[in-house]
């Protein structure tokens, strides 16, 4: 199964009968793995890579950093999967050091996200503070380098 997995991750976009020629296994193989996987609940779907500057309807992207107060008997959980609702959320991590939940959310424009942060986000029970980032440019996303940073043999100098 790990080998599955482990192909997922790096293979791009293979099918299970291409997996299961690299791996050396049957489809059925694969296909077993694959329920397994599911139903271990480590793969959750699948999506695609998308280069953000170039999605077909513009999207502004925030990163909200969350102060909240933990609940008793929930810690910050109850909160966390309360804010993880929410449709303009993308993603949610509880952090450690200076704010206790980071949240990216995305909207079709800037004021649709700064009134989701206002008048939805501020304003739940438990909400501290937040502080709120708009996110400019990708340079690389979820490990893939996005076109239009130049040449790549460019290494970071090493200074002595």
């Amino acid at each position: 199964m790990e080998k599955v997995l482990q192909l997922l991750v790096e293979g791009e976009s293979l099918n299970t009968r291409q997996m299961a020629e690299v791996l050396n296994y049957s489809e059925e193989e694969v296909d077993a793995c694959l329920q397994e996987l599911k139903k271990k609940n480590i793969l959750l779907g699948w999506r695609p890579v998308f280069n953000p500057s170039a999605e077909m309807d513009e999207v502004v992207r925030a990163v909200i950093e969350v102060k909240i107060k933990p609940e008793r008997g929930g810690g910050f959980d109850k909160l966390a999967e309360r804010i993880s609702r929410f449709d303009e959320v993308e993603s949610c991590y509880l952090m450690s050091g200076g704010y206790d939940l980071q949240v990216v959310v995305k909207g079709k424009r800037l004021g649709q996200v700064a009134g989701f942060i206002s008048e939805r986000l501020a304003t739940i029970e438990g909400v501290l503070s937040t502080a709120t980032y708009f996110l400019l440019r990708a340079y690389k996303e979820q490990g893939y380098f996005l076109p239009g940073l130049g040449d790549d043999s460019e290494k970071p100098k090493i200074s002595p």
